[in-house]
């Protein structure tokens, strides 16, 4: 292969196109990485991985293939662009496919320090292991941890299209995290903490992240099942989240156009209560999901997508914009060799004014989900359910510990009644404040 990625995407292209493609777009990528793993103190197994690829979509018209391959040998790279050219002529015409045009293309690409620390060695990354460990299993109640691992990656992606579009990638993360045991009569208890970063500064100590740990697994010791009833709902922040991806989701494009959205009907309405904004910022320095362009070169911005509790917009690739009549607004995801999907960059509820320990003071008695187990939910309704375990609260503090609970509602009442908590932290693509939520079924014994 040429020693230039850059180059390699071009001759690909080209190649494409003189086989008779109209248009082409490609993406070259390679990582690396290491892992380890802790038990009782030692090391117990340490991985390294490597690896590249290229991925090519090839048009023809209005119909497209894909193919990928680790093949960058000068005959690997012509034979991947005559195979995916061969395709696109045989497949079906698919109406929404191409490429964006050059006037949607992203000019500006700020710099927006996602390398991260880059290698971490091994041995490193060992004593942080242990230390967290060790850190968890000093806290009294602690039986055992039974993962313990730590880690760092990097990454370079290129891509490069046939309206003119190019741009490059290079992001790194570590993370460190563990999952701890504890017993008591006979019955076990487990719970976690894990933090990824882009760089280590941002990261709180191994020891702290190994006591957060412990404590959570000792708190949950000695559940008990709560009386079925209606009541008031806490969602603690590592879980809030959950519920933006629920709204993400009834709020893509292609689920809006296959007509599989609670919310199809509610563009430009009030679907969170006043005061509630959802923002996606692709340009937050060391985020997880940031981005300068979206996955068809589009260019992207920071945007309200809920204003003051009000729907402002679809998320949009070029395919579901043109199945809704509708201009892309950069949130393809994925792309540049592959039909891109939809997705986001940062999402995040902005913080109110409560803090969760004045909610459960407000509400009085009630739930704080600390655990969810595989919730359920209806795209087309938004009913909603899900098997919970945290701590019932009475008299605005923490009463005792719960399990085997089930929560259940609809999502457009839920979101409707969602108070967002003062306690925000980002951390990742989706975040949120503790979210309260009243008027909830409640199912136990």
């Amino acid at each position: 292969m040429t020693s230039n990625p850059a180059d390699l995407l071009s001759s690909l292209i080209d190649t494409c196109l003189k086989a008779g493609a109209s248009d082409a777009d490609a993406a070259f990528g390679r990582s690396q990485g290491v892992s380890v793993e802790v038990l009782g103190g030692e090391l117990e197994s340490v991985e390294r991985s490597e690896s590249q690829g290229v991925a090519l979509r090839c048009f023809f018209g209005q119909s497209q293939a894909s193919v990928s391959g680790s093949d960058t040998s000068t005959d690997g790279l012509k034979a991947l662009a005559e195979r995916c050219v061969a395709m696109a002529r045989a497949v079906p015409d698919d109406p929404y496919c191409g490429l964006a045009p050059a006037d949607d293309l992203a000019t500006d690409m700020p710099a927006l320090d996602l390398t991260g620390d880059g290698e971490i060695a091994a041995d490193i990354l060992e004593h942080e292991a242990a230390e967290a460990e060790a850190a968890a299993l000093a806290v009294p109640g602690v039986k055992q941890v039974s993962s313990c691992g730590n880690g760092w990656s990097e990454s370079e992606r290129w891509v490069a299209a046939s309206n003119g579009f190019a741009a490059y990638k290079k992001s790194g993360s570590t993370g460190l995290g563990l999952a701890a045991v504890a017993e008591r009569d006979g019955a076990m208890e487990r719970d976690y903490e894990s933090r990824s970063v882009r760089r280590i500064e941002d990261r709180p100590s191994p020891a702290e992240i190994g006591r957060i740990a412990g404590e959570r697994t000792v708190a949950r010791l000695g559940p008990r099942r709560v009386k079925t009833q209606t009541g008031t709902v806490i969602y603690d922040r590592r879980l809030s989240g959950g519920l933006i991806g629920a709204f993400l989701s009834a709020i893509s494009g292609p689920s809006v156009a296959r007509g599989v959205s609670f919310l199809k009907d509610k563009m430009g309405e009030q679907v969170f209560a006043k005061g509630v904004n959802l923002i996606d910022d692709p340009f937050r320095a060391r985020g997880m999901g940031s981005r300068t362009h979206d996955g068809e070169g589009r260019a992207v911005a920071r945007t309200a997508l809920v204003e003051n509790g009000m729907l402002t917009r679809w998320l949009l690739n070029g395919a579901s914009a043109k199945q809704l009549g509708l201009k892309p607004n950069g949130y393809a995801s994925g792309g540049f060799g592959g039909s891109p999907g939809v997705g986001v960059s940062n999402a995040y509820i902005e913080a109110g004014a409560l803090s969760p320990k004045d909610a459960m003071k407000q509400a009085g008695n009630g739930l704080l989900v600390k655990d969810m187990f595989g919730p359920s939910i209806n795209p087309n309704t938004g009913d909603y359910s899900v098997g919970v375990a945290g701590f019932w609260f009475e008299n605005g503090e923490i009463a005792y510990p719960v399990s085997e609970v089930t929560i259940a509602g609809d999502l457009p009442g839920m979101f409707a009644r969602l108070v967002p908590l003062s306690d925000l932290e980002l951390r990742g693509t989706r975040d949120a404040p503790s979210i309260m939520i009243e008027d909830m079924s409640i199912a136990g014994e």
